[in-house]
């Protein structure tokens, strides 16, 4: 008992060292803030090294500009200048030897393919394109089936049952009486009576070569596939027209897949598709996407899209249970890491590095993500460097000191010449024609602007920039939108 008195009584003495510690800390602190806020106060309020100071601001609520110099509404400090020079800086800054320390990693803006996979669950499902219908082409009584039932796989041509039709035998006898006599004009009107009694040109045929009256016909399978509904038996009466049996194909077979609703604008009809089922885990089947069906499922927010999968030698089973990879069309793009993009929820951040120590909030416009990269359909241009770890640390920097976001709308911060930057557009093309500081280029379409593939003219920032580059190259291009017309600001040569 002795002993853990002992050790209480250590621990409080030990807390109450630590608390005195952080009381004066505390107060230190107090007094410091207060003194450098007085001064700064003062600063703000009479004296400045501001030559032209553009408004004033709360650091606390940077959102908020005043006019004149004073006391901030919101907190009990003095209000803060911004300068003019500030304006022009490129964004916040951090010491060097800080950006080590605070792990901060930055990545190129650069063109690449884009291949997100879509992986979806779908069934198996028997080719409702590829119905054959069987029916009698006369009325009559079933004499024989053949042992056929439902679900049972059969060949063309495979007997399904044999009818006897009264009807007939009357006719061939008279066709085999006027075959004897020798008039042709008559037979040729008998053949055609018994063709609209239901008889085939190969029984007529058998009637004529035989002299034999026949009267029971047997009905085959017009096409393979399966037995999917089978309504005769023996002794029945059939009617002309009846339905005896439908045979439904499964080569191709379908696979309908339910796709997220959220996807749907990554499918399209002709888009590949790759499966796997739990029958043949090593084996892929490919196939095509022929429909997306219309609808939507209300429960689970899924689309249905139906694939044809070839299926020659009948291993694939409708029922079977498949894992579907849906691989949206592949385009090059600009891209860069997915963790680099902040999403506020009104827009898509980054932070651009500058130079060293200075990094600038950009917005972007963003596309499709997969495999840990997002494409960036305007906002950026090919080789900016984009933060990638710290990059939430530098915008709250940023948000603190009322930095202004370089906007994907417009006109930008300013450049190091003095410029304005504009909006950076992305795309790729073949070179038609090169003249002076003008290229032609025959380009793919360009989303962001909703402009279609064609063959334009683009004036060149710099005539420099074509170098190398000859009419029929393969191209990458950033450019920007300006009252004179498109202007490129970057291009290179590439093999896609």
């Amino acid at each position: 008992m002795n002993s853990v008195l002992e050790r209480f009584t250590q621990r409080q003495r030990l807390f109450a060292a630590g608390l005195g510690i952080a009381l004066v800390s505390l107060a230190a602190g107090y007094g410091l803030h207060m003194l450098g806020g007085e001064s700064s106060g003062a600063g703000s309020a009479t004296d400045t090294d501001c030559e032209d100071v553009l408004y004033w601001y709360d650091p606390m609520v940077p959102g908020q500009r005043f006019d004149e110099p004073g006391k901030s509404p919101f907190m009990d400090m003095m209000l803060v200048p911004k300068c003019a020079g500030e304006a022009a800086e490129a964004g916040v800054r951090i010491d060097p030897g800080l950006v080590q320390n605070f792990g901060i990693r930055t990545a190129a803006a650069e063109f690449g393919v884009l291949e997100p996979e879509i992986t979806v669950t779908g069934v198996l499902a028997y080719n409702s394109r590829d119905i054959a219908i069987v029916q009698p082409r006369a009325g009559g009584y079933v004499q024989r089936t053949y042992g056929l039932t439902q679900d049972d796989v059969v060949s063309r041509g495979t007997p399904i049952v044999d009818i006897l039709v009264p009807d007939w035998g009357g006719a061939q006898r008279e066709y085999i009486a006027v075959l004897n006599t020798g008039d042709r004009a008559l037979a040729d009107a008998m053949r055609q009576r018994m063709r609209l009694l239901g008889m085939n040109d190969a029984m007529i045929a058998s009637v004529e070569r035989t002299r034999r009256a026949q009267n029971t016909i047997t009905v085959t399978a017009p096409v393979g596939g399966a037995v999917t509904m089978l309504g005769v038996r023996s002794g029945m009466t059939v009617m002309e027209g009846q339905t005896l049996a439908e045979i439904t194909g499964f080569s191709p077979i379908w696979l309908e897949a339910s796709v997220p609703e959220a996807q749907a604008a990554n499918i399209r009809q002709g888009q590949p598709i790759s499966a796997t089922l739990a029958a043949y885990p090593d084996q892929r089947f490919a196939g095509r996407i022929v429909a997306i069906l219309p609808s939507a499922d209300a429960a689970s927010r899924t689309i249905t899209v139906r694939a044809e999968l070839p299926n020659p030698r009948g291993r694939l089973k409708p029922g079977m249970f498949a894992q579907v990879s849906l691989s949206p069309d592949t385009r090059r793009a600009l891209l860069v890491p997915s963790e680099a993009v902040i999403r506020t929820g009104r827009r898509n951040l980054v932070m651009l590095k500058q130079d060293e120590g200075a990094f600038l909030p950009a917005e972007v416009e963003i596309g499709r993500e997969a495999n840990g990269r997002t494409e960036i359909l305007a906002g950026l241009a090919e080789g900016e460097q984009v933060v990638t770890s710290g990059q939430f640390l530098i915008d709250s920097e940023a948000s603190l000191g009322g930095i202004d976001v370089r906007s994907i709308d417009g006109t930008m911060s300013m450049a190091s010449d003095g410029s304005p930057k504009m909006r950076a557009y992305t795309a790729t093309g073949r070179v038609t024609k090169i003249a002076g500081a003008s290229i032609t280029l025959n380009h793919a379409p360009v989303p962001a602007l909703e402009w279609p593939s064609m063959v334009m003219p683009f004036a060149l920032a710099d005539a420099a920039l074509v170098d190398g580059i000859e009419p029929g190259d393969k191209v990458e291009f950033t450019f920007s939108q300006h009252d004179t017309g498109p202007r490129i600001e970057s291009i290179r040569k590439t093999d896609r």
